[in-house]
C-alpha cells in the first residue's frame, strides 16, 4: 500500500509545479491576464448582462406602447387597490386612496383651466399627498417643479422663475420664506395646502387658494381622456441638482427617463412583493424622490416614508413598519453609524440598502456593525446619461464595466488637464481615454434615438450646451460631461475618486480631496468631515483645509498632525484645520463646500477655532499670533 502510494506520487509531482508554473505565467503575463480577469468576474458580468437586458426590455415596451407614469400606475392601483402604498407616521394609504387622491388633484386643475406643458411648482414637505400632487397633475400633462425644502430667498425665487411656472403648491410650514419673496410671486397663483391645525396666517400672505379645502368637492373618477394623451416623451417634472455650487439648475425629467431609472434599480433590486422600503430621503430629489417612489407608482411596492431623515431614529422606523429595502445618500450612513455607536445587536430586517455616496473608510465598518447583507451603490446623476450600479459589494465601487464590452458600452473615462479640468486632446483634437488605474472624467455617449443615451439637459438651454463635449473620438459626436472624476482597475470596477471642481493644487501638485478625506476619517474616526482648498495671499493654488464637527473638542490635534506626515505628502497635508457644531449641507446631505471655501481661513468672519500646521512642531496650532503674518506672506507656509 505504502509501495503504491510513493509510486502515485513520484509519477504525479510534476503536476504541482507544473500548475504553479503556468498560474505565474498567466499572472505575471499581461497577454493572458485577461483569461484570469474573466475566471474572476464572469460571474459577476453575466448577471450585470442579464439585469440591463431585462431592463432594457422592459424600457422598450414602455415606449412602444405609449406610456406614461400615470398611466402605469393607473393600473397598478387598479390590480392591487387595498395594499398599502404608504406608510406615514401613523397614516396608511392604500393605493386606491393615493389613486383617488390624485384624480382629485387632476380634476380640480381641470376645471381650472390648467393645461398640458403648464407647470407648477411644488414645495411641500415629505408626505404621500407630495407624490398624489404630482401624479394628478401629470395626468393632465401638466409638469411639477420639485423644489428643494431648504431654500429661501434669491435661490428660491431663482428655482421658482426659470421654471416659468403658473402655479405655487406650498405646504403650512413654508408661509415665512414665500412671504420673503411674495413681491416677485405677483403674477404666479398662490396655493396652499394645509398641514398644520391653524392653516395659513392672515398677516402673511393675501388669500391664497386652499387646496385641500378645494379637493374635498372634487370627483375621485379618473379623467382617462386627459391621461391617454400622456406619452413617454412628455416632461413629468423638474429635478433641480444639488446647488453646492451656484444657482441650481432644473433638468428636465421626462416620462421615459423615469421609467427608465425606475425600472433599472428594480430590475437589480430583485424585488418582492412583501418587500417595504424605507425613504427618509427628500421626495425633491431623485434618490428619494424618483427611483424609491417610483418602486411605488409603478411596480406597487410599499414604502414607509419620513418627513425628515433622523439618524438615532432610523433603525426605530425600519422596525416600526417591517421595512426590507432602505435608501441612503451622501453621509447618511455616517450619521446611522455616530448615532448608534455605542450599541450593538441592532436587530431588523433589512436585506438591501441602495443609494450613492457611501465613503469607501466607513462601508466595511457600517456593514459589519449592522449586518446589512447587500450594499448596492450605485453612481448616476439627476440629469446624466452615465448610470453604474455595484452588484456584488465590492467596497468602495460604484459599479463596473467589463474590459471586454467597453467598445460597446456608451460611457468611458478620459484624461483632462488637472489645473482646469477640461479634457486632454491629442493631436488630431480628439479626447484621449484613460488606461487602467488612470482617473479620468466620466462621459457619456448621447444618442438621440435612444432615450437611455440621450441627455434632456437643463431648461436653461446655455447651461445645456456647457455640459455636452463634441468631436471626442470622432467627428460629430457628442457626449455628456459628468464632471467627476473616476478611476477603472483591471478587473472593470470604478470608483468615485472627486469631482472635478473638488480637486485642489498646491505645492505644484494635484490633490484630491476624497483621498485626503480617507486618510482623515481614519485618524479620527467616523466624524463628520470634509476636506477643501482655500485661496492663500500670496501664494499659488489652494491650501488644504480640514472643516470638522467635534461638539467635544476631543480631537487630538498633535496626533491628527503626526498621523498625516506619516500617510500623505507634505503637500497633501492640509494647511488648516476648523473645528464647528454642525457643518453646512444641502437638503440631499451633502457638505456645501463653496460656502467653506469661501469663508475660507478669514477669523474676521469665522467664530470658529482655527488651526494652523506647523511643520516643526508637527501639530496643529491656533493660527490667531500668525493670521496676519500669513495674510502678509511672512509666514513659511
Amino acid at each position: 500500500m505504502v509501495e503504491a502510494f510513493k509510486q502515485c506520487f513520484c509519477n504525479q509531482i510534476w503536476i504541482l509545479p507544473t500548475i504553479a508554473l503556468i498560474t505565474w505565467f498567466f499572472w505575471k503575463d499581461k497577454r493572458y491576464r485577461c483569461f484570469y480577469i474573466i475566471y474572476k468576474t464572469w460571474r459577476r458580468d453575466l448577471m450585470g448582462i442579464w439585469m440591463v437586458a431585462r431592463a432594457m426590455y422592459k424600457i422598450l415596451k414602455f415606449e412602444r406602447n405609449k406610456e406614461s407614469v400615470p398611466k402605469i400606475f393607473t393600473k397598478i392601483a387598479k390590480s392591487r387597490p387595498n395594499k398599502v402604498s404608504f406608510y406615514f407616521e401613523e397614516e396608511i394609504w392604500t393605493f386606491q386612496r393615493l389613486e383617488d387622491f390624485s384624480n382629485k388633484v387632476a380634476n380640480y386643475f381641470i376645471a381650472s383651466g390648467y393645461q398640458k406643458g403648464d407647470t407648477v411648482a411644488l414645495l411641500l414637505e415629505n408626505r404621500p399627498e407630495y407624490v398624489g400632487i404630482w401624479m394628478g397633475l401629470s395626468k393632465l400633462g401638466v409638469i411639477t417643479a420639485l423644489i428643494n425644502t431648504n431654500l429661501i430667498s434669491k435661490p428660491l425665487n431663482h428655482c421658482i422663475s426659470v421654471a416659468n411656472v403658473k402655479a405655487l403648491i406650498f405646504g403650512s410650514d413654508f408661509q415665512n420664506v414665500i412671504n420673503d419673496i411674495y413681491p416677485n410671486l405677483k403674477n404666479i397663483q398662490l396655493i396652499h395646502y394645509n398641514t398644520s391645525k391653524t392653516g395659513i396666517q392672515a398677516d402673511k400672505l393675501t388669500n391664497p387658494i386652499d387646496l385641500k379645502q378645494c379637493l374635498t368637492d372634487q370627483s375621485v373618477v379618473s379623467p382617462e381622456k386627459y391621461i391617454a394623451n400622456t406619452e413617454p416623451k412628455d416632461i413629468l417634472f423638474y429635478i433641480y441638482t444639488s446647488g453646492t455650487t451656484g444657482l441650481p439648475k432644473a433638468a428636465k425629467i421626462r416620462h421615459s427617463r423615469f421609467y427608465f431609472a425606475v425600472t433599472g434599480i428594480n430590475s437589480f433590486l430583485d424585488l418582492k412583493d412583501n418587500d417595504i422600503f424605507y425613504n427618509p430621503l427628500p421626495l425633491y430629489h431623485a434618490t428619494g424622490g424618483m427611483l424609491t417612489i417610483g418602486q411605488c407608482v409603478n411596480f406597487g411596492a410599499t414604502i414607509a416614508l419620513r418627513k425628515k431623515f433622523s439618524a438615532s431614529g432610523f433603525w426605530t422606523d425600519c422596525n416600526k413598519y417591517n421595512c426590507t429595502i432602505a435608501n441612503y445618500i451622501g453621509e447618511t450612513c455616517r450619521y446611522i453609524l455616530t448615532a448608534h455607536k455605542d450599541k450593538s445587536n441592532i436587530e431588523h430586517k433589512i436585506r438591501k440598502m441602495i443609494g450613492n455616496g457611501l465613503k469607501k473608510d466607513i462601508w466595511k465598518e457600517f456593514v459589519d456593525k449592522f449586518n446589512i447583507p447587500m450594499m448596492e451603490e450605485f453612481y448616476g446623476s439627476t440629469e446624466g446619461n452615465s448610470n453604474l450600479i455595484n452588484l456584488d459589494n465590492r467596497i468602495g465601487s460604484v459599479g463596473f464595466i467589463p474590459f471586454y464590452l467597453s467598445s460597446i458600452v456608451p460611457m468611458s473615462l478620459i484624461k483632462c488637464n488637472d489645473e482646469t479640468n477640461e479634457p486632454l486632446r491629442d493631436e488630431n483634437g480628439f479626447c484621449i481615454k484613460c488606461k487602467i488605474d488612470e482617473s479620468g472624467i466620466l462621459i457619456g455617449k448621447i444618442n438621440k434615438k435612444i432615450s437611455t443615451q440621450n441627455f434632456d439637459g437643463y431648461v436653461d438651454t446655455k447651461e445645456t450646451n456647457k455640459k455636452i463635449l463634441n468631436d471626442v473620438f470622432k467627428t460629430g459626436d457628442s457626449y455628456f460631461n459628468s464632471g467627476d472624476l473616476m478611476v477603472k482597475d483591471e478587473f472593470g470596477y470604478i470608483y468615485f475618486k472627486d469631482r472635478t471642481g473638488d480637486t485642489y493644487r498646491w505645492k505644484g501638485e494635484n490633490v484630491a480631496t476624497t483621498e485626503v478625506e480617507q486618510v482623515v476619517s481614519e485618524i479620527i474616526g467616523a466624524k463628520n468631515m470634509v476636506v477643501y482648498g482655500v485661496e492663500v495671499p500670496k501664494s499659488d493654488g489652494r491650501a488644504g483645509m480640514i472643516a470638522v464637527e467635534d461638539l467635544a473638542n476631543a480631537i487630538d490635534r498633535k496626533k491628527l498632525a503626526e498621523s498625516l506626515k506619516s500617510h500623505l505628502p507634505a503637500y497633501a497635508i492640509p494647511l488648516f484645520l476648523r473645528i464647528m457644531d454642525s457643518l453646512p449641507m444641502t437638503g440631499t446631505f451633502k457638505v456645501k463646500k463653496t460656502e467653506l471655501q469661501n469663508e475660507g481661513f478669514d477669523i474676521g468672519v469665522i467664530k470658529d477655532p482655527i488651526y494652523v500646521y506647523d511643520s516643526k512642531k508637527i501639530d496643529y496650532i491656533p493660527i490667531n499670533d500668525l493670521y496676519e503674518g500669513i495674510i502678509a506672506g511672512n509666514v513659511k507656509i
